[in-house]
């Protein structure tokens, strides 16, 4: 099984296609780990290179209790694959990832597509009722110390959505939320601290050069509706779309209809 060892960690990767194909960098979510790409890689391998990984804290990935950078781990990847730069396409905090990266060397990042996701030092945004009184759910949960509980909470508020409930969607996608969210109990235990990236991007991101995508589900939370809405608006060469009938997993609840958007601008901008 395919690992890189870098400072403090064992990052665990997958790479299909070519490698003299121009290079994709999947970063998983939050509540997922890289097999959330399953169902894209095949045809996104036909004519790229594709790299995925599961950052610290979650999937297959080890590591100590180190402070460490994001942005490096992923540079690391990248260096010991020999890819020069790539298309980052980011969901939630892989998308944070992402425009991270942008923001400090853009000369690794060659197109960025995020997926309900926003810049670092994002202002706080008030949140409705049910969200709220969800994240009460979870802050009672974390208070307990029940990890299974958090980790199922974490799936119904992001996933699924606070508007939505499990029996209206599609039984196959409710099973593949919980199963992409549940083998990062076993990581819980694992305390390592990201360096944030000072100045945050929040600011920075009018800078960003390179085609962005981004995207965002509809039934999102509110937070992540804004922040989406202020990546198309604040950088040069940014797109936006909003996929419907989603919340925070639209690749893998239409993985078609996120395939259909992904290619066509993979295409537009010779990416």
């Amino acid at each position: 099984m395919p690992h890189i060892d870098v400072p403090g960690a064992r990052l665990y990767y997958e790479s299909d296609g070519h490698a003299s194909a121009p290079a994709l960098l999947l970063i998983h979510a939050g509540v997922a780990n890289l097999r959330m790409w399953d169902p894209l890689v095949g045809a996104l391998a036909a004519d790229h290179h594709v790299i995925r990984y599961d950052t610290r804290g979650f999937g297959q990935t080890t590591t100590d209790d180190v402070a460490f950078s994001d942005r490096d781990d992923a540079r690391h990847l990248l260096d010991h694959l020999g890819v020069e730069s790539a298309t980052v396409i980011g969901c939630s905090r892989g998308g944070g990832i992402g425009i991270d990266l942008t923001v400090e060397t853009p000369e690794r990042v060659r197109g960025l597509v995020t997926i309900g996701s926003g810049p670092s030092g994002f202002p706080d945004t008030e949140l409705t009722d049910e969200e709220d009184a969800f994240i009460d759910r979870l802050d009672a949960a974390y208070a307990d110390g029940d990890r299974q509980l958090m980790n199922r909470l974490d799936v119904e508020l992001w996933s699924i959505g606070v508007t939505r409930t499990a029996g209206d969607l599609d039984p196959e996608f409710v099973r593949t939320a919980y199963e992409l969210n549940r083998p990062n109990v076993a990581r819980c235990d694992e305390q390592p601290k990201a360096e944030p990236l000072e100045p945050p991007a929040y600011d920075r991101v009018v800078d960003i050069q390179v085609p962005v995508l981004a995207t965002v589900g509809e039934f999102d939370l509110s937070e992540t509706l804004a922040q989406q809405a202020y990546l198309v608006n604040a950088i040069p060469n940014a797109a936006g779309y909003i996929f419907s009938d989603t919340a925070h997993l639209p690749s893998v609840e239409h993985p078609q209809e996120f395939l259909d958007v992904l290619t066509g601008w993979l295409a537009e901008h010779a990416l």
